[in-house]
């Protein structure tokens, strides 16, 4: 096996008196601008080390500085979340990073850094600053470097690149400061060498590349279409903290994310509650896509069945289902970003889960397809083209559709919730501001179609001009950017007259822990003439998670993790019931329906047709560490199950949950 040795310098904060640059360095304008290096299999070396000098005009958002491939594969140095990261897939699909805060914008500082195939260092103007351990050796690749920029096109740099080197060997600790120098250094390990003025002859503005192509049929594997011996859930973590949280967000996410749906539906035809998750390789935190059902003639649950492993530890590659009028059961099977496919199942037989065949192997994100009778799949979704975009497709078999119509497109993205009520199908999002990005989410918009997608309204029934692109747009339900709170939209749903309810939380901030509170739980309701906007509940987490039942006129019910759990501030916590008389002028805890937990519960999922035998969806985690995650549901009146996590049949019957369990 090969050894990879990558130095990347990343970005503290400029040592003061450091060296700077002999040239101007070529300016990089964003929007797609990026320098490329082909022949890519130069690049392709047991050992490497980059270094760079870089002067950012802004450090907000996502900026590549260098790096090869897509998002998460092969190495990339670049700007993210507050931080300057030197991300490197160290096995396939397996990716971790070394980071350090973001350099001082308008300011000179020289980046390197090396990884040996067990660990990633980072130097700052020459001096070691970070490490993070990486065992494994990045897949060999002929992907050219990209410099300013990514495969993608997006991401792109803003400010001026000088010097840019790519060696085929990674240096000692003591050859680094040597390459703030600006005269030549010899060396046999040196592959290229890239002054301003070379670097401003390859600069082109980029349109972006053509969708990457993935193969046309699923793998299979030992894990395809075969039953597994009990319930489990993925755990998964996101965004660091150097506090006592840990993490932005994390836990037994098998049912994450909000902006996936739906997880659950049921069907009077065999009275069955089908349902999907995130499960894990036992032993081991590694994404298999899950589906089974409940059973409400008899109370118990098969053996669940294995759609595939998808080869992750990411649960924002977590499946979605949909049920067409035939009975069929398909499974969405999402990706987070592109640089891995996703994939569309169909079971071989209606209101079947033994074997599914593999129709279509593509790439969305953030997956939300809605099945109308009589018109077929009207499938939303995320596409990541200079950000997280709004798409729709359409599909009257499953199998061939539409090409994806751009709806949502307002600076760098968004995060969406949706529902299918009749022949209407509606979404409620929030934007991403340029340049500070998504964790600086805000605002709420509201959009619906009652005619699969040909037209598309607010709630006031005006048609809206597709796509939108103004921060202020017929859409908008309320201003948040302008009260500073950030908005995480939850769930979505119709009152007795049709008119849309929409939940989501708003914060002061992105971070965990107590610094960003008050986190309220609000509901925007449209009355037929204005949205009502209210909220009282308060929780945590910015990623605490429930959904809404409209349940006749005078009656709303929630159910979701708003009391503090075992690791307070974490994602997730005890689950609660309440309802409101009043539209959410006023809400009251009827019922606490877990409590002593030695994990946190979180994300819970509300089926299709929800029936009162099996009434929301939902998996526990440890908040601040990996854990086991085991799943659970719920009926009507609030009493919990446990979904069994080893099974010795063929069925088996959910036991209720125990005071502390």
């Amino acid at each position: 096996m090969k050894c990879i040795l990558l130095v990347l310098g990343l970005g503290l904060m400029a040592t003061a008196g450091a060296a700077e640059p002999s040239g101007p360095g070529a300016e990089f304008k964003g929007q797609g601008t990026a320098a490329v290096i082909e022949g890519g299999k130069k690049f392709d070396a047991d050992a490497f080390t980059i270094a760079l000098w870089a002067k950012p005009q802004v450090t907000q958002g996502a900026q590549v500085l260098a790096g090869r491939g897509a998002a998460s594969e092969q190495f990339t140095l670049y700007f993210y979340n507050n931080r300057v990261r030197m991300l490197v897939e160290y096995a396939a699909g397996k990716y971790t990073h070394a980071n350090v805060p973001l350099p001082q914008p308008g300011v000179w500082t020289h980046f390197a850094g090396t990884y040996d195939g067990r660990q990633i260092k980072l130097f700052i103007n020459g001096k070691l600053e970070a490490t993070a351990p990486a065992k494994g050796r990045v897949k060999p690749s002929e992907a050219p470097l990209f410099i300013g920029g990514i495969e993608s096109a997006d991401r792109s740099f803003a400010g001026r690149l000088e010097d840019v080197r790519f060696y085929n060997q990674a240096l000692n600790d003591d050859a680094i400061p040597a390459l703030l120098a600006a005269p030549q250094v010899a060396h046999p390990a040196l592959v290229g060498r890239w002054a301003g003025a070379e670097l401003g002859a390859l600069i082109a503005t980029r349109k972006p590349m053509a969708e990457k192509k993935f193969s046309q049929t699923a793998p299979h594997d030992e894990y395809t279409s075969v039953q597994d011996d009990g319930y489990r859930g993925i755990w998964y973590s996101n965004q660091k903290q150097n506090d006592e949280y840990v993490y932005k967000y994390s836990g037994g996410l098998g049912t994450y994310c909000s902006s996936h749906n739906p997880f659950a539906i049921y069907r009077p035809e065999v009275q069955k509650t089908f349902f999907c998750y995130g499960g894990t390789v036992k032993g081991k935190i590694e994404l298999l896509h899950m589906v089974s059902y409940f059973d409400h003639k008899t109370g118990q649950v098969p053996r669940p069945t294995i759609i595939m492993n998808k080869r992750t530890d990411d649960a924002h590659d977590n499946p979605v289902m949909q049920i067409d009028q035939a009975g069929y059961i398909w499974i969405f099977s999402s990706s987070h970003g592109t640089a891995r496919p996703s994939y569309i199942w169909k079971s071989v037989k209606p209101y079947d889960i033994e074997k599914f065949e593999n129709i279509l192997v593509t790439n969305f994100s953030y997956t939300q397809p809605w099945y109308l009778p009589g018109q077929g799949f009207l499938f939303l979704q995320t596409l990541y083209r200079g950000g997280r975009m709004l798409h729709f497709q359409t599909s009257s078999d499953g199998r061939t559709w539409s090409e994806p119509v751009l709806y949502g497109q307002i600076e760098m993205g968004h995060y969406q919730v949706s529902w299918c009520n009749g022949k209407k199908v509606a979404c409620a999002f929030n934007f991403h501001p340029k340049p500070q990005g998504l964790n600086w989410r805000s605002n709420l918009y509201y959009m619906e179609t009652s005619d699969f997608g040909r037209t598309w309204q607010n709630a006031q029934g005006e048609t809206l001009k597709l796509p939108l692109t103004s921060v202020q747009n017929p859409a908008l339900v309320h201003d948040y950017r302008a009260e500073k709170r950030n908005v995480y939209v939850q769930d979505l749903n119709f009152d007795a007259a049709g008119r849309p309810v929409v939940l989501y939380t708003t914060s002061g901030g992105y971070e965990s822990g107590p610094v960003n509170d008050p986190r309220l739980w609000t509901t925007a309701a449209w009355n037929g003439k204005a949205w009502e906007i209210r909220g009282t509940i308060r929780s945590d987490n910015n990623y605490d998670m429930g959904s809404l039942y409209l349940e006749g006129d005078d009656l709303w019910r929630i159910i979701g993790p708003t009391e503090n759990g075992p690791q307070a501030y974490n994602t997730s916590g005890e689950i609660a019931m309440w309802t409101s008389a009043d539209r959410g002028a006023s809400w009251q805890k009827v019922k606490q329906m877990t409590a002593g937990s030695q994990f946190n519960h979180g994300y819970c999922r509300r089926p299709v047709n929800a029936q009162p035998g099996f009434y929301a969806l939902w998996a526990d985690g440890h908040g601040r560490k990996p854990s086991e995650s085991r799943l659970y549901f719920c009926n009507k009146a609030g009493d919990v199950f446990v979904l069994p996590a080893a099974m010795t049949g063929d069925f088996a019957k959910p036991e209720p949950l125990r005071p502390g369990q």
